[in-house]
């Protein structure tokens, strides 16, 4: 005859200590998980904050010399991995801490959930960081990164658009240096104005009976037209303009430029069809000039986020690795207590 016995808890021994609990066949104890996810997020955000107060984890470029991977700065470095290996030592810890207790489950097994929980609740802690804290850690960290990118993506996008767009902004370093080329190419030269002025004709002649002759028309040179709608410093500046864009200046513009700049100095025809040409080649050198610093400001930048991404995951890294290290010593006390 069968015999029918109560259900009854089995004593358990673990590490000399007898428990009476009857098992748990939950594996995750997730409401563990999420408080130490929790606390490991609030924890960063404070630290950040602090540490933003001390200067750790600012990153400031250094003006006149660009961005180089030396200015994200050992405190950084120091401030971020210190950030994440106390808060996830303090949410794998609660995680260890606050799960269920597993009976008639071997140590090593024990040992191994209690590192998952820990690893989880980094994993969930850095996640909802990622998804709700964003805005507020990149305002916090990167806002030295982020308007030194901006700086050196906006030149390098002037650089690969090309240079012409920036000739016709008004605020562009661009625009300054040919504004200047221009008014040095239109400078009154004394010297050749006067002469200029020696060989106009007179306006008006008297004679020996003291009648007046009539007054001649005004002179152009190779159909040069007497009046502009547009000043020559707008005219030049259309045919630099348009030269850049091109990449090439025409015989017929140099001509034409030449023509203005004589009319407004006094120089003659080839002197100054001569310094237009020197003067747009001046122009292509400053502004290669430029798209190079450009392309080397925005390459600098490029290195410094590679080089705190690198730091960041090595600091995520440590945080995964001590968030489990302290659930396990957390979940050691929960079964010793």
């Amino acid at each position: 005859m069968d015999t029918q016995f109560a259900q009854r808890p089995e004593h358990n021994y673990r590490d000399g200590v007898i428990s009476t609990q009857p098992e748990n066949d939950s594996v995750v104890a997730w409401c563990a998980v999420f408080a130490g996810a929790v606390a490991s997020a609030a924890l960063s955000l404070i630290l950040l904050l602090l540490g933003t107060g001390f200067g750790l984890t600012l990153v400031s470029p250094w003006s006149s010399e660009g961005i180089s991977s030396t200015s994200f700065g050992v405190s950084s470095i120091v401030g971020i991995t210190l950030i994440s290996l106390v808060a996830s030592a303090i949410g794998g810890y609660i995680a260890g801490r606050m799960r269920t207790r597993w009976i008639n489950t071997p140590n090593d097994e024990v040992y191994f959930r209690d590192t998952a929980h820990g690893f989880l609740s980094w994993a969930v802690a850095t996640l909802g960081t990622a998804a709700l804290l964003t805005s507020v850690i990149s305002g916090i960290m990167g806002s030295g990164i982020k308007t030194s990118g901006a700086i050196a993506g906006s030149a390098a996008g002037i650089a690969a658009s090309g240079v012409s767009a920036a000739l016709m902004t008004d605020k562009s370093d661009s625009n300054t240096t040919l504004t200047y080329i221009l008014d040095d190419l239109l400078r009154k030269q004394p010297n050749a104005a006067a002469t200029h002025s020696r060989q106009q004709p007179l306006a008006m002649e008297n004679s020996v009976d003291g009648s007046l002759t009539s007054e001649p028309a005004p002179q152009t040179s190779n159909n040069m037209p007497a009046m502009h709608k547009d000043s020559p410093k707008a005219e030049l500046m259309r045919i630099f303009v348009y030269a850049i864009a091109t990449d090439s200046l025409p015989q017929q513009d140099v001509k034409y430029a030449g023509q203005l700049v004589a009319q407004e100095t006094g120089i003659d025809q080839p002197t100054a069809e001569k310094h237009v040409t020197d003067n747009f080649t001046l122009l292509r050198q400053k502004l290669d000039e430029a798209e190079t610093a450009a392309l080397a400001a925005a390459d600098k930048a490029r290195e410094l986020s590679a080089y705190a991404s690198l730091w960041l995951f090595i600091s995520l890294l440590s945080g995964a690795f001590i968030a489990s290290l302290m659930a396990v010593y957390g979940g050691r006390q929960r079964d010793l207590n």
